[in-house]
């Protein structure tokens, strides 16, 4: 069974990797520039959301290792979701789903007007989950 739990600075490391691994997997499918550099550039932008009390973040795991995460950035009123990535070796079994409904519910808690979202248009999965948590 996946369990979600708050994110933290030691998570930067594993979160970074699949940030950049399950981006840089849908960028070359479509044959799009890469989002991040490198894997040490995503771990560095992960750790600096989950240093920043600005910043909510949440993780998936199984078996006790990471398998996705979520941010919500709270810096202003309309509150902003993302980056979300699963490892793409477990995609598709329902994490992304969780991961969203956990930060769409921390914003509910929050009492916040607005949710904002960016959405790569050529992500189709992406897109179809987005759309269907409304």
């Amino acid at each position: 069974m996946d369990t979600l739990r708050r994110a933290v600075p030691d998570d930067a490391a594993a979160c970074g990797r699949i940030c950049y691994d399950a981006f840089s997997a849908i960028n070359d499918e479509h044959r799009f520039p890469r989002e991040f550099p490198s894997v040490e550039v995503t771990v560095g932008l992960i750790r600096m959301l989950l240093e920043h009390p600005g910043f909510y973040g949440v993780v998936a795991e199984r078996d006790g290792a990471i398998i996705g995460s979520n941010f919500l950035d709270e810096r202003s009123t309309i509150v902003g979701v993302g980056p979300i990535s699963v490892d793409p070796e477990v995609q598709n079994q329902g994490v992304g789903r969780r991961l969203m409904q956990d930060v769409i519910d921390r914003a509910a808690s929050r009492h916040v007007p607005g949710v904002r979202l960016c959405q790569t248009t050529y992500h189709r999965r992406s897109l179809c989950l987005h759309t269907t948590m409304v």
